[in-house]
Parts: structure tokens; sequence; C-alpha cells
């Protein structure tokens, strides 16, 4: 337990951390971050349940004004913003990710990370977060869709680095990936 307890706080202040990378702003309103690396990673290393707990930490704290998310922002507005629908589909994205990891044995470590981060970390925040954006900008469903075209390939480039680094960890301190245990 104490050591689940390390893990996840370990992994909010990564999340935190990658927050401190300038975000790219764009005109939807969703800027591009390393943050969603982070979420990646608390499902390919801590697992489902551990993962989503960490990034819920990080979230409780960014919505009581405590942790600003990269650029800067905080505060329980976040949930009037384009951003919402990503920020509540973190948990989810990180849930599901780890699920996948610890589900699936039967291919290397490496490429059941990217095949998870590219379903949970992009796929299922995508609908999240399409959701958001059409409730929130008042655009219809697929109108928002075609918006997120645009972080299509640096997420991809994220779930790829997320594949190699939970694959380096478990290659180095395989204990440590706790998706795998």
């Amino acid at each position: 337990m104490d050591r689940d307890v390390v893990f996840i706080a370990l992994f909010a202040a990564l999340i935190i951390a990658l927050g401190f990378i300038p975000p790219i702003m764009l005109p939807v309103g969703v800027p591009i971050t390393a943050q969603t690396l982070g979420v990646m990673l608390c499902g390919t290393v801590l697992g489902a349940k551990r993962g989503a707990l960490a990034v819920l930490l990080v979230l409780a704290l960014v919505l009581v004004g405590l942790v600003p998310l990269s650029g800067g922002r905080t505060g329980i507005g976040l949930l009037a913003s384009p951003t919402a629908g990503f920020l509540i589909g973190w948990p989810v994205a990180a849930f599901v990710t780890g699920l996948i990891v610890e589900q699936v044995r039967a291919i290397s470590i490496v490429a059941i990370a990217i095949i998870a981060s590219i379903v949970g970390g992009i796929i299922v925040l995508y609908v999240f977060g399409i959701a958001g954006l059409s409730k929130n900008l008042d655009k219809p469903v697929l109108e928002a869709a075609t918006l997120v075209l645009v972080y299509i390939p640096g997420d991809i480039v994220k779930a790829i680095i997320a594949g190699f680094l939970t694959g380096a960890l478990f290659k180095a301190r395989p204990h440590s990936v706790l998706s795998r245990s």
C-alpha cells in the first residue's frame, strides 16, 4: 500500500512537472501540452487503478487552484473551458491504457504500451475531448471532431515515447512497472 501511494504521488508530480513545458496554443482553445504524455505513462507504468488515481490527484489539485496546468491555467473554471472534456477524460484514458497493458501479455511491453497509449491516451481521450468541445463551444460533434485532427500526429509521437520509456523502465527495473506486476 505505501509503495502504491508513493508511485501515485510520483506520477502525479510527473504530470505536474510536464506542465512546466510551455504549451503550444491553438485557436481551438485547447493547447498542445506534454501533460498527456504523463497521463499515458500513468497507465502504462502504474496500471489501470493506480494510473487513474494519479491523474485524479492532479485534477483535484488543479481544480482547487493549488497546481496549474501547462500555461498557468487552474481552478474550477476549467470545467467550462474548451479543455474540459479532455481533463475529464484524463483519468479514464489512464485507466484504459493501464488496463490494456495489464491484460495483454502476448506481445512486447514496448508494443503493448504504444498500442495502449493510442487506444486509451488518444482514442478514449478524444471521445471525451470532442464531447467537451462540442458542448463548451456549442458546435456539432462532427465539427468538434474535425477541430482535434491537428492534435493526432503529436499524440502519436507521445504514445511512441510512452511505449519506449515504459519498455526501458521495464528492462532496467521490472518491478517498478506496476502494470506488469
